[in-house]
This record gives C-alpha cells, sequence and structure tokens, in this order.
C-alpha cells in the first residue's frame, strides 16, 4: 500500500529540490532555497488534482498519507535544527529575525482566526428569534 504514494512523493520532491537550486542560484545563495516546501506544495496539488479527476486510487492516497505523516516532521525537524545553527553562526541580526518572525507570528494569530468567524457570526445572528430576514 505505502510503495504507490512513492513515486509521486518522489518526482514531488525532485522537481521541488531542482526549482530551490535554481531559485538559490537566482539569488546569489549556494543553497537550495525553499526546495522541500516547494515539492510539498507541488504534491498537496498533485494530489488534489488527480482527486478532483478521479484518477488517484484508494492505495494510492493511502501510499502517500503514510509517506506524508513519516516525510514531514522529519524534514522540519532537519531545517528546524539547520537554521538554529544557522542563526546562532550568524550573529545577533539573525537571531533578532528570528526572534521577530516568530513575535510577529504570535501576534497575528487572533487577526487570522477573527477571518474564520466573521462568517460565522453573521450566520449566527439572522437565526436570532426577531430578527428577520
Amino acid at each position: 500500500m505505502a510503495i504507490y504514494g512513492t513515486a509521486l512523493l518522489c518526482i514531488c520532491l525532485l522537481i521541488g529540490m531542482i526549482v530551490g537550486k535554481l531559485l538559490g542560484l537566482a539569488v546569489g545563495v549556494d543553497a537550495n532555497v525553499g526546495g522541500v516546501g516547494i515539492a510539498m506544495l507541488l504534491l498537496i496539488l498533485a494530489c488534489d488534482r488527480l482527486q478532483k479527476s478521479g484518477k488517484m486510487q484508494p492505495p494510492t492516497e493511502r501510499g502517500v498519507a503514510f509517506w506524508s505523516s513519516i516525510y514531514i516532521p522529519i524534514v522540519v525537524a532537519m531545517a528546524a535544527s539547520q537554521n538554529v545553527v544557522a542563526a546562532l553562526r550568524g550573529g545577533p541580526m539573525a537571531i533578532l529575525a528570528g526572534i521577530l518572525a516568530v513575535g510577529i507570528g504570535f501576534a497575528l494569530v487572533p487577526v487570522i482566526s477573527q477571518i474564520g468567524d466573521s462568517d460565522s457570526t453573521e450566520d449566527s445572528s439572522s437565526s436570532l428569534p426577531g430578527k428577520e430576514s
């Protein structure tokens, strides 16, 4: 079962790594810039397209889900450890940029959560007794 999703995952990973390397060269960095993230986006888009067209069989879906459940946490842990090492070697500016990014992310959580609540508050107010629609 798990082998069915492997080809799709590998194709997306190879394309993502190539695009990430080319993106790194384009910005003047001798590194892969966002290749794993690009691969994940490609995998999501490919799976969505195949599911909508009815071409993805259930064993393939289970295989992609299996590899994704293993692959994503490992890659995130590897990237996080590399970012910490690079930040410590990069000096105070890199550490400050990381702290600011995390702080801004935390500060935006309430704002982003309000985006999804706007529809539910409109629906609930229209169903109140005494409210005419």
